[in-house]
């Protein structure tokens, strides 16, 4: 199957180019914003306790998270697999419209910023973790359709009838492939979107203190470590041992982060206590 060649370039505006990349980004931070809103609004999903920031707060949060994907994620992009190019050529760093951007990056950049607004504001981290984590799949399905629409992270040959020759794979001659992007858009994305939703208002995990953030650590990993079965290995990176990737072993402390998280949150000490009546 051909690769359908999208234009990674939605529209030029004169010298302005609105990117695909750009947009999903922008499109899965304010859907991600909004759902954080839609998710403090409703006190009975956080019962006996209440939500962990008023929409207020929430407004300002997003400021830093934004900055922690951008500055995360090209970071860790340049660290994890920039192979050294980068500082060559430091220039290129700022080049983010060219892609080249690390989850794993991103990731760490969220959790810091989110734990320096926590403190900055007297916020419960781990409560307030459990309000992001919800929504972090949607920035994860719009950020892996952009990788699909750019041609880029493509997967591993396959005989399969859906795999797609991409032009920018160095196959001579071009080889079909798994459209990783898109198992990862289903997987990081709608599937794991939804376990976390059924954990919000169907298991009621909310009220348990780092329930929802392990149990995001938990899938997203489990979801990368499977699929990096499909998905090409990084050009330039090199052979670890036991078949391990980069995307692998960065996942598996996330596992292991998420999977003590949930069996705190199980302690009678990890459940919220019951808000505190305002002062008259």
């Amino acid at each position: 199957m051909p690769f359908p060649h999208f234009d990674p370039v939605l529209i030029h505006l004169g010298p302005l180019a609105i990117r695909w990349y750009a947009l999903a980004y922008i499109a899965g931070i304010l859907l991600g914003w909004r759902y954080a809103l839609r998710l403090i609004g409703q006190a009975r999903l956080w019962a006996p306790g209440g939500p962990p920031a008023n929409t207020i707060q929430i407004d300002d949060l997003i400021l830093w998270v934004t900055l922690g994907i951008i500055v995360g994620g090209r970071t860790g992009y340049v660290l994890f697999y920039g192979q050294g190019q980068y500082w060559k050529h430091p220039l290129e760093i700022f080049k983010l419209w060219e892609g080249g951007m690390s989850f794993h990056g991103g990731f760490l950049g969220v959790a810091l910023a989110v734990t320096l607004f926590a403190r900055a504001n007297r916020l419960d981290l781990l409560r307030l973790a459990d309000l992001v984590a919800p929504c972090a799949p949607i920035g994860l399905f719009f950020g892996r359709i952009a990788n699909f629409i750019n041609g880029e992270l493509w997967g591993r040959p396959t005989s399969l009838p859906w795999g797609i020759i991409f032009p920018s794979a160095p196959d001579n001659p071009p080889l079909p492939r798994h459209p990783s992007q898109l198992y990862e858009a289903g997987l990081e994305g709608l599937a794991l979107f939804l376990l976390l939703r059924w954990a919000t208002h169907r298991a009621q995990w909310l009220p348990r203190q780092g329930a929802l953030t392990g149990l995001f650590l938990v899938g997203y990993g489990i979801v990368r470590i499977s699929l990096e079965n499909v998905r090409n290995p990084d050009i330039g990176m090199p052979a670890f041992p036991l078949g391990l990737t980069m995307g692998m072993i960065l996942s598996i402390p996330m596992v292991a982060a998420g999977a003590w998280l949930i069996w705190r949150s199980r302690r009678p000490a990890a459940l919220a206590q019951p808000a505190e009546a305002p002062q008259a």
